[in-house]
């Protein structure tokens, strides 16, 4: 099977692949304090049949790939896993998403391996907040990441910032002076409607993202920051995501702005996500799921397996419908990777 992954007229060509559910922080909007039942490591698929699934996804068009978790680096030998997808010929860009805990002592090898970028989630630049969000206390070793990751070249750096009112949006004016001072590319993400069943500190507001209290819209973020200057449009930023740039002038580093609820972006989605535990998702905000792990196993061919993924990319939906009340609340966000 060679016909390429088309969705509504939008070419599918980048892989979301979860490694993991397990995480080493208990961020709030993630998970709750006591974390999630975990899959067992039966239940995980193999980095040969994550490969294997790579490879037949890049037959069909997929040559983009990143890797989350969980926390991706939580799961040992994962440099072993970026080397297989490096030796795929039809893959050009591997990156990462990380919480960068554990980034300082991996970074040169998944750089060698064939790692091209990372994205870090920082929703913070204070230790007690820090603290109070990831539940854990690990800033400096986050901070100690994100200069490994520039020093061995995983470039171009980002930093994910989840704006949440009354909790961090008073940062919102320094994470954006970092990409003067530091040159940090800095993306601004919506809080989004998920994890139904951890209220108060979900997610959740029966679907409706925007009801959400810590609920800020973007273009309210953009507002505050013209005091800081006038904004450029900046379209040559590296990626394979919704974000749309901009940077102040003369600024080493970029600000970018993941809308997907006040301004969704559904119309050039290219993407489809691998659970940990096998199932193909066509949506983020959306609870169907195509097995790919029973197949997997029970011996299909390449093309039947094919079949699976091109099954998963003609379910894809035209957008979300979180205006209508409709948001997922099967998986915490810890077990899809965002």
């Amino acid at each position: 099977m060679t016909v390429p992954a088309v969705s509504f007229e939008r070419p599918i060509n980048y892989l979301r692949v979860s490694v993991t559910d397990r995480c080493n922080l208990r961020c709030v909007y993630c998970m709750p304090p006591a974390g999630i039942g975990l899959l067992s490591h039966g239940e995980i698929l193999t980095y040969e049949e994550i490969a294997l699934v790579a490879r037949l996804s890049a037959e069909l068009g997929i040559n983009k790939i990143r890797l989350t978790g969980g926390e991706p680096l939580a799961r040992a030998g994962l440099p072993e896993l970026v080397a297989m997808l490096a030796g795929i010929g039809m893959i050009d860009d591997i990156s990462l998403t990380s919480n960068g805990v554990l980034l300082k002592e991996h970074a040169s090898q998944l750089k060698k391996a064939g790692l091209k970028r990372v994205n870090i989630s920082l929703d913070t630049l204070d230790p007690d907040r820090f603290e109070r969000i990831t539940r854990r206390r690990n800033l400096e070793d986050v901070l100690e990441g994100i200069e490994a990751a520039s020093e061995y070249g995983l470039t171009p750096v980002k930093i994910n910032m989840v704006v949440m009112r009354g909790v961090n949006d008073d940062e919102v004016m320094k994470f954006a002076g970092m990409t003067v001072s530091r040159g940090w590319h800095v993306r601004f993400i919506e809080l989004m409607p998920f994890a139904a069943d951890n209220p108060p500190d979900g997610h959740s507001a029966k679907g409706l993202g925007w009801l959400h209290p810590q609920f800020v819209p973007a273009h309210e973020i953009r507002e505050r920051l013209s005091s800081l200057g006038q904004l450029e449009p900046y379209p040559n930023m590296t990626g394979n995501g919704p974000a749309r740039y901009f940077r102040f002038p003369g600024a080493g580093g970029t600000i970018g702005f993941i809308t997907p609820v006040s301004q969704h972006f559904c119309f050039q989605c290219n993407r489809l996500r691998l659970t940990a535990d096998g199932r193909l998702l066509p949506c983020l905000l959306n609870d169907k799921e195509i097995d790919l792990r029973g197949p997997l196993r029970s011996g299909a061919t390449p093309e039947e397996l094919k079949a699976v993924i091109v099954g998963a990319v003609q379910a894809k939906p035209r957008q979300h419908h979180l205006a209508q009340g409709q948001g997922p609340g099967k998986r915490h966000m810890s077990q899809v990777g965002g």
